[in-house]
């Protein structure tokens, strides 16, 4: 392994942690539970489809028969979901070590709305993990160096913005635009969480990532997206890599960034990268956040 490619081997023992990982039954959050579980971390795998979650959890346990994982179901596109799990995961759980906001959605092949009627990728991609994070708060504030990563993608960049006078898209609609909202969405959530935690002195950081192209059944249906995805994209233990180094890496001080480098960023071992402009946006950052807080009914309590 050279130095200077940050791999699964970086990863120290994980022990006694507690991480759960949203999207956990196939592609990268599957390879995540994966990964972690051999470093000796309780696992739990928050999947939408109990069966599909099955069949994972048992494709790890084969590997790895000592792994402690949990299958908990959770829809993110639905909100009382999402307070339904909250309220089951703390009925089992004292602490949460890592939240691994892992899961989305992307490209549906029409406008589709959640069920509290929010547009499917800004209600799933970004409302559904807010009112997640905000519902598991007091768990995380309360364990020592606890860490939240969400999962981005390169498209933050791709001319994205906030369309606060039409969040979900019902005066048009364009999948591409309204997939990278969610992203930029994602990113700067991470931010203005991580400075809220700095402003009130909690021992918890906020970190994001962005995979590159991966092949997953994200691309699933996307037609020619699909089709060069097997071209120019990379595997899913590839993919993986910038996620879990912004879970694990020790020393990190929060609002890091880490993906594939380069001007597009497809592939590639993980870097510290520099995510849009737009996304160090403090105003829309916060603004973004109120909004989301409207929205989702969910106030964290700092």
């Amino acid at each position: 392994m050279s130095k200077n490619n940050w791999t699964t081997e970086n990863i120290k023992s994980q022990k006694g942690k507690i991480v759960l990982i949203t999207g956990a039954n196939s592609g990268i959050g599957l390879e995540a539970a994966s990964v972690l579980s051999q470093k000796e971390a309780v696992i739990i795998m928050a999947v939408r489809n109990l069966e599909k979650g099955k069949a994972a959890m048992s494709g790890i346990l084969a590997k790895n028969p000592k792994a402690q994982v949990q299958l908990m179901q959770l829809d993110l596109s639905d909100l009382e979901s999402v307070r339904k799990f909250s309220n089951e995961f703390h009925a089992a759980f004292a602490q949460l070590d890592i939240l691994l906001n892992n899961a989305g959605i992307m490209f549906p092949p029409k406008r589709e709305t959640t069920k509290q009627g929010f547009e499917m990728h800004f209600g799933t991609n970004h409302l559904g993990h807010f009112a997640l994070t905000g519902l598991l708060f007091d768990l995380l504030k309360k364990t020592p160096n606890s860490r939240v990563v969400t999962q981005s993608s390169i498209a933050n960049k791709f001319n994205a913005d906030i369309h606060f006078e039409d969040l979900n898209w019902e005066k048009s609609y364009d999948q591409m635009k309204a997939y990278s909202q969610s992203k930029l969405a994602n990113i700067l959530f991470t931010y203005e969480l991580d400075r809220l935690l700095k402003v009130h002195k909690i021992n918890s950081i906020a970190t994001a990532s962005h995979p590159g192209v991966t092949t997953t059944n994200l691309f699933r249906s996307k037609g020619i997206v699909s089709k060069m995805s097997s071209f120019i994209g990379q595997d899913v233990s590839m993919g993986a890599l910038p996620i879990l180094r912004a879970a694990t890496e020790e020393q990190l001080i929060g609002a890091e960034y880490f993906g594939p480098p380069g001007v597009i960023g497809f592939r590639g071992f993980p870097k510290l990268l520099k995510s849009s402009s737009k996304s160090y946006n403090i105003t829309l950052a916060k603004e973004l956040w109120t909004v989301s807080e409207k929205l989702t009914g969910v106030v964290f309590p700092f």
